[in-house]
């Protein structure tokens, strides 16, 4: 097992309200779309008040190259991780850069070689043998998937200490010439961001200092639907990154969801009645209105997910980090149970049974 000490946050300079976003979006589609009133709609139903990103409206406006994108996505990149990290080390006594064995490093809206994290250790005096371990392609599942891997990895190393960062800069994939309802609804939902996990091992020095509950994993499941390609992902084209985003996504989450669960938290005798606290990656309001419909929760208990979308978007594997962050500072009793939950390409579930302990 392992435990979860910490979660920093990494927020980019441009905080913008929903509204500006949809004046800027009507400006830019109304001539490919005769119903944009009706499409703009998306915008007013989200549930999003503001998002943040890394540039300023008019930047998107512009032309850029997939080259320019990409460069700027490594610039951004770095700066958001060292805030991340440093917000999460900074939360607890006695530990700092130098302790830090693992790093994994979880991103899918840019590409580089070497990767964020090595850059990043360049520029903080993390470890020069610190064990790095980058994912990329998992998408909106990648914050909860690292955390499974942190997890997997503590259960053979029980004494280290592993940060999980999230990076996605959903922004910089936006294509001003893609008239297509795919990227508009995109734009209505995806942002930016950063996140930093602190995990443990059982055995860490680490945990004598503290004496409040802590989240603990217990498990950890995936699952992937084959044959389902076309729901969730990219196409990568000469000029960057296209969103592939199924309508369809909130009606599989009702049909296909609830039995991999089930079977899931079964194996601990528990039933969906057990779980108390619910880390739900927020894809959006409908898929987040699919959770509880397919799992028979009441409305309070994704509160976390809808608050963070309202406030933050939909900023792909950072997000369901900033829903743990949320619910960790709850007060929370030693004995409850939580399950973390994201979906992601493929279509994939990953999924991780915890208990405060």
């Amino acid at each position: 097992m392992s435990k979860i000490c910490a979660v920093g946050l990494g927020k980019p300079t441009y905080k913008i309200s929903q509204n500006e976003i949809m004046e800027f979006a009507k400006r830019l589609f109304s001539s490919s779309f005769p119903d944009i009133h009706r499409l703009l709609r998306v915008f007013e139903n989200g549930e999003i008040t503001s998002r943040y990103f890394v540039k300023d409206l008019d930047w998107y406006s512009q032309e850029h190259s997939f080259a320019e994108k990409n460069d700027a996505f490594i610039d951004e990149s770095v700066e958001l991780g060292k805030k991340a990290i440093n917000d999460c080390l900074e939360q607890l006594e006695g530990i700092d850069y130098f302790d830090i064995d693992a790093i994994f490093m979880i991103c899918t809206t840019g590409m580089a070689t070497p990767s964020i994290e090595a850059r990043i250790m360049n520029q903080l005096p993390l470890r020069e043998d610190i064990k790095r371990i980058p994912i990329w392609g998992l998408g909106c599942a990648g914050g909860a998937a690292g955390l499974s891997r942190a997890y997997d990895y503590c259960l053979a190393h029980p004494k280290d200490k592993v940060i999980v960062l999230s990076i996605e800069l959903c922004s910089l994939t936006f294509q001003k010439n893609d008239h297509s309802k795919s990227n508009l609804i995109g734009t209505s939902l995806f942002a930016d961001g950063a996140a930093c996990t602190l995990v443990v091992g059982n055995d860490c020095e680490l945990l004598k200092n503290i004496s409040f509950p802590l989240p603990t994993i217990i498990d950890t499941k995936s699952n992937l639907m084959k044959n389902s390609m076309d729901v969730m992902g990219w196409n990568i084209k000469n000029d960057g990154l296209h969103v592939v985003f199924s309508k369809d996504i909130p009606s599989i989450v009702e049909s296909w969801l609830k039995p991999k669960i089930a079977t899931f938290i079964q194996k601990y005798g528990l039933k969906l009645t057990d779980i108390s606290q619910f880390i739900a990656h927020p894809g959006g309001k409908k898929v987040i209105s699919a959770y509880e419909k397919s799992l028979n929760f009441p409305s309070s208990i994704t509160e976390a997910s809808r608050e963070v979308l309202r406030q933050f978007g939909n900023m792909s594997s950072p997000t369901i980090h900033y829903v743990l962050k949320s619910i960790m500072e709850k007060n929370i009793q030693s004995g409850e149970w939580g399950l973390a939950l994201a979906l992601g390409p493929g279509f994939s579930s990953e999924q991780l049974l915890m208990r405060w302990e």
